[in-house]
């Protein structure tokens, strides 16, 4: 598994800012044209999008070129799921809805090989097409695969603390949309959300778990915000928002001018 050096696992873990998106467009220019530009991962939405395996791998072929991590945000904790696309190299993946500590073990055994569960292969893209030996893809695999959990429900946060106790957690993801949706709140910075983000980042910085979070800009109060409660890993918008944003910013300049 080739990543930069070091790996985005290690730089995560030693609270590097990171900068990503997600992808929601099944194709390969998106990847390519964020990694030219400096921006540190994409996140393959194949929870909410329309990727199949096979637009999945292409993508990840993508960011290897680009150079850039290739995470998947994968449509949930399925084993099948987990290792498919880490076959296909992910760096890592972004599982949704993570309720209990138990869940999140069984993600992260289904996600290592040695003290895990993970099938073997090293024919895929992750062992190098066979060229890496067992062993060598054994060690480079649990090095490099980063394992990110999705704190979105009402359910985890009572479960927090057992949450981010599990071995193996290399992130977690504070999954605002979500727990604004099911808590009936007006937006993703209503009082209450910006209380459980606080009792996340407390029970993160308790555990020293990394966090991440989406953001529609990173100019501005929100952005400021997170990174003061301790956020370091932030997903920008989307390929989707991020043109929409540069559109609507064109047609207001013609109308302007």
């Amino acid at each position: 598994m080739i990543e930069r050096e070091p790996s985005f696992r290690n730089r995560l873990a030693s609270r590097e800012r990171l900068l990503g998106t997600f992808l929601k467009t099944p194709t390969v220019h998106a990847t390519e044209i964020l990694g030219g530009v400096g921006f540190d991962f994409v996140v393959i939405d194949a929870e909410h999008a329309p990727f199949g395996r096979t637009d999945i791998d292409v993508m990840l072929l993508a960011a290897r070129a680009a150079r850039i991590a290739g995470l998947v945000r994968v449509p949930s904790d399925d084993p099948a799921h987990l290792l498919s696309v880490l076959d296909c190299g992910a760096t890592g993946v972004l599982v949704p809805h993570v309720t209990s500590a138990a869940m999140l073990e069984r993600i992260v055994r289904a996600c290592r090989y040695d003290g895990g569960t993970r099938g073997f292969s090293n024919s895929p893209r992750a062992g190098r097409y066979g060229a890496l030996g067992i062993r060598e893809h054994i060690e480079a695999a649990d090095a490099n695969v980063t394992v990110l959990a999705m704190i979105e429900d009402a359910a985890a946060i009572d479960q927090i603390d057992a949450i981010f106790g599990i071995e193996g957690l290399d992130g977690a993801f504070i999954g605002r949309g979500d727990l604004a949706a099911s808590m009936g709140a007006a937006s993703v910075i209503a009082p209450e959300i910006r209380d459980i983000v606080m009792r996340i980042a407390e029970a993160a910085k308790r555990h020293d778990v990394p966090l991440l979070a989406h953001v529609g800009s990173m100019a501005g109060e929100e952005s400021d915000w997170l990174t003061a409660a301790g956020v370091t890993g932030f997903i920008v918008s989307s390929d989707q928002g991020l043109m929409r944003s540069a559109a609507l910013a064109q047609c207001a300049a013609l109308s302007a001018s």
